[in-house]
């Protein structure tokens, strides 16, 4: 479901007949006569984020890049905080954005676009990870395991923090090995979710980087993230953070999507690929010492793995 289907109505019936019409001949493949139908119900709705949105879509579809762009920008402009992820597809499309900046990309993903989109998506979320063959759990185990064994420690923490812990899938495969457990997701119903689990001492709504801020230095001995940071452009402030929250020795171990050519790269499945030189790059500039790093494919899309890369760093 996209999260523009979380608003509900524009509050004129005839608006949301032409949209629901709109609907239906996109799901036709017509993607000309629905951009046509939604572009009368953004004239006579012209406050409703959602339609022009859809109209971003409509004409992208059609073909129509800069008049997607352009209906992409008044859903962001009527939505600010960006629920609807307007910004991360005017990106996508090669546009810009008043506050483009930053590493590679110049747009990070919104807070709320992701909160929405795994609010609703929860309860779908494990059914749909093993439709995908998700394998994170198990490469960052064995990937922990191996860091363990080459730095000539035990596979054994006291206390860990998992970023991006969705339903806590990760946390469950690693709780053997962890004295105490804490978690973080941006989505509340991931979040209860995961408290079920009875692995986690402690699981809150929030996010990341601001979560790591929240504790005291040298707070603990692994930090981990499953498919977490595709969700983030730049990389340098949420591993900032890790080295001064992990204790001297401890680990972060984690899973990026990536790509063949440099930096950072918003793919169409909306989820930011990282390229092995620039995560290189960011854990040295953090003061974190690679321990490993491995391809691997955490997941499939279209039947066919996304390149992924399993690193493991180490606060030296």
């Amino acid at each position: 479901m996209s999260p523009a289907r979380l608003i509900l109505s524009s509050g004129d019936p005839t608006v949301d007949r032409r949209i629901e019409w709109a609907r239906a001949l996109m799901a036709e493949g017509n993607a000309p006569d629905a951009a046509a139908l939604l572009v009368e119900a953004v004239e006579r709705a012209g406050h409703y984020a959602p339609g022009w949105f859809l109209l971003g879509g409509a004409r992208e579809a059609a073909g129509d890049l800069a008049g997607a762009i352009e209906a992409y920008g008044h859903a962001l402009d009527l939505d600010p905080t960006d629920t609807l992820g307007a910004g991360l597809h005017i990106v996508r499309l090669g546009g810009t954005l008043p506050e483009a900046g930053g590493a590679g990309t110049g747009f990070g993903m919104s807070e709320a676009y992701v909160r929405t989109l795994f609010d609703q998506y929860a309860d779908r979320f494990d059914a749909a990870l093993a439709r995908l063959g998700y394998r994170g759990p198990e490469l960052i185990d064995a990937a922990l395991a191996e860091a363990c064994h080459a730095l000539s420690r035990p596979y054994a923490f006291g206390r860990g923090l998992d970023l991006g812990c969705g339903t806590g899938l990760v946390a469950l495969r690693l709780a053997d090995h962890v004295g105490g457990l804490d978690g973080v997701d941006l989505s509340p119903n991931m979040i209860a979710l995961a408290l079920r689990r009875g692995v986690y001492e402690r699981a809150v709504a929030g996010e990341m980087v601001a979560f790591l801020k929240g504790r005291t230095g040298e707070d603990v001995d692994l930090i981990f993230a499953g498919d977490a940071f595709c969700y983030l452009d730049d990389l340098g402030p949420i591993l900032g953070e890790s080295r001064r929250v992990l204790e001297p020795g401890g680990l972060i171990a984690f899973t990026v999507e990536t790509h063949d050519g440099e930096g950072i790269r918003l793919r169409d499945t909306l989820r930011f690929a990282h390229a092995e030189a620039y995560v290189r790059a960011a854990l040295e500039a953090a003061g974190l010492e690679l321990v490993s790093l491995t391809a691997q494919s955490t997941r499939r899309e279209k039947d066919q793995p996304v390149p992924g890369l399993v690193v493991v760093a180490a606060k030296g």
